[in-house]
């Protein structure tokens, strides 16, 4: 399927590996002109032709210099995908009596934050363009587990592409959420990150943790999601295909939350 993409262009956040990067590959293949915004450029940002902006979302101002390095690069905005975020904790087990004030502004300024203020300074050209905004969530917006400040913040970025699609949709922008489930990204592959951490948390080395993650999360498919799955669907959102979708929050997941 063509999705005439071509020649338009996108911001892409958290572009320097996962998911992130996955999107940003993807949209360039299709032929997007696209500035990729990350706390680092890593070798693999690097060599995408893609405009690389290192830039530290959590930062007040870093919206509106993101928004006017876009402009000036791309001489405007077609699609905003708002992939930044992660969690931001040291341990990633901890409760909610564990987590204080300032690591609950971390998880809100990277989650939640930086994608209001990139919105809100990229708003102007999108209406104009008539463009698109997808905004990366996570399926714990939907489910209580550890840690209760990143599901917070991502349930929160959910309800916001509610509520603007709702505003700017009579402008002309379309916006939607896609909420991945577990995602075969550095994450889940580092036995020094957020699965070793619940690995350990279970008693289990990462290997086994990981394999035995399918059956304990009750996925359906039997696997983790690939990055490439997140992307392909962003993509598809991003086409003139979908120029009748708005609202709507997609999950990636392989079957892990069973309500409707």
């Amino acid at each position: 399927m063509d999705l005439r993409l071509s020649g338009r262009t996108a911001v892409v956040t958290g572009a320097s590996k996962g998911i992130g990067l996955a999107i940003a590959r993807l949209l360039r293949a299709e032929g997007m002109r696209v500035v990729g915004a990350s706390r680092t450029v890593t070798p693999e940002l690097a060599a995408l032709d893609v405009a690389a902006f290192p830039v530290d979302l959590t930062a007040p101002d870093a919206g509106d210099r993101l928004a006017a390095y876009a402009l000036d690069q791309l001489g405007g905005i077609d699609l905003l995908v708002n992939n930044a975020g992660g969690a931001e904790n040291a341990t990633h087990t901890d409760g909610f009596l564990a987590i204080d004030d300032a690591a609950w502004q971390r998880t809100l300024d990277l989650n939640l934050l930086s994608a209001v203020r990139v919105t809100r300074a990229a708003l102007p050209s999108l209406v104009e363009r008539r463009g698109a905004i997808v905004n990366i969530s996570s399926i714990g917006a939907r489910f209580a587990h550890p840690p209760v400040d990143y599901g917070a913040a991502k349930a929160a970025l959910t309800n916001l592409g509610k509520a603007l699609a709702e505003e700017f949709g009579p402008r002309g922008v379309r916006v939607n959420t896609v909420s991945p489930g577990p995602t075969l990204t550095q994450n889940w592959r580092d036995p020094e990150g957020f699965a070793g951490d619940l690995a350990s948390a279970a008693g289990l080395d990462h290997a086994e943790f990981l394999a035995g993650l399918p059956e304990t999360m009750g996925i359906t498919t039997g696997r983790l999601a690939e990055p490439e799955e997140i992307a392909a669907l962003v993509a598809f959102l991003a086409s003139p295909h979908a120029a009748n979708i708005t609202g709507v929050d997609y999950r990636v997941d392989g079957g892990v939350i069973k309500t409707v």
